[in-house]
């Protein structure tokens, strides 16, 4: 559940605005599992409202606890570019201190760091020196090797594991990492097609049970999205990253959800 970048200076700045939000957007649904609160989605960096997210994740916090809510987790949603640096995975470093910040709450709660993590966005920007088969986890001949003796075969793992290392150049190894987003466009861009696009999303379901290359063991995540959009604004890609079509709910392509 994510409380919206516009909502996050009036949730920072008391604890008056976070248990009215609370009371207005969790308490009406008791039949509703909840299990995380995303104090900001991929709130860009160069905006001041960075500054809000801590204060904003406190003051929710605390306001589900104080109503008989503490077992909902309160964290921020992040995109690669929190990175300085992130190739190989073992040079990853989050680029601006606040990121510190954050993962040290986050180490504080108990909450996981979410990272939404889109390889296809790294290939499109990039198509001549990523392979697809790499990027898409297909078998192929592409293997990334690391200065810390670990093989990649998938750009996931890769970007996945980079965080992973920042996390831990930044004061907390044991903050864990959601995989909040990850998917693939069927259509309307380089690289964006039905046959990727199913390829990248059944490969990711098959793949996460065993974790990284640095973190063995199932990785909690979630594909974006369950439907096309087809008046999302923004590139066209962001308009075809549906498991099924809109209107009529079909199957955007077929998919088998349990492993």
């Amino acid at each position: 559940m994510d409380v919206g970048n516009e909502h996050l200076a009036a949730l920072a700045s008391g604890p008056d605005a976070a248990s009215a939000w609370v009371r207005d957007n969790v308490l009406p649904y008791p039949g509703v599992h909840i299990k995380y609160i995303a104090a900001g989605n991929e709130v860009p960096d160069a905006r001041s409202d960075t500054g809000s997210i801590i204060p904003a994740m406190q003051n929710l916090r605390d306001a589900l606890s104080a109503a008989g809510r503490p077992d909902i987790k309160v964290s921020t949603a992040v995109k690669m570019s929190v990175l300085a640096s992130s190739s190989p995975p073992s040079d990853g470093a989050f680029k601006d201190a606040y990121m510190a910040d954050v993962c040290r709450l986050l180490a504080s709660t108990g909450a996981p760091l979410l990272a939404n993590v889109y390889p296809y966005f790294a290939y499109r920007d990039n198509p001549s020196d990523i392979p697809l088969s790499y990027a898409t986890f297909q078998p192929g001949t592409t293997t990334v090797g690391d200065n810390n003796g670990l093989t990649y075969t998938n750009l996931f793992d890769a970007m996945v594991d980079a965080l992973y290392t920042a996390m831990e150049k930044a004061g907390s190894p044991a903050v864990p990492i959601v995989i909040s987003e990850s998917g693939w466009p069927s259509d309307g861009g380089v690289g964006a097609s039905i046959g990727n696009a199913q390829a990248y999303n059944q490969n990711l379901i098959n793949h996460v049970g065993n974790g990284t290359p640095k973190k063995p063991g199932p990785l909690e995540t979630y594909i974006f999205a369950v439907f096309n959009e087809n008046l999302k604004e923004g590139d066209e890609t962001e308009k075809h990253f549906g498991l099924f079509n809109g209107p009529d709910k079909s199957p955007a392509y077929p998919i088998n959800l349990i492993n």
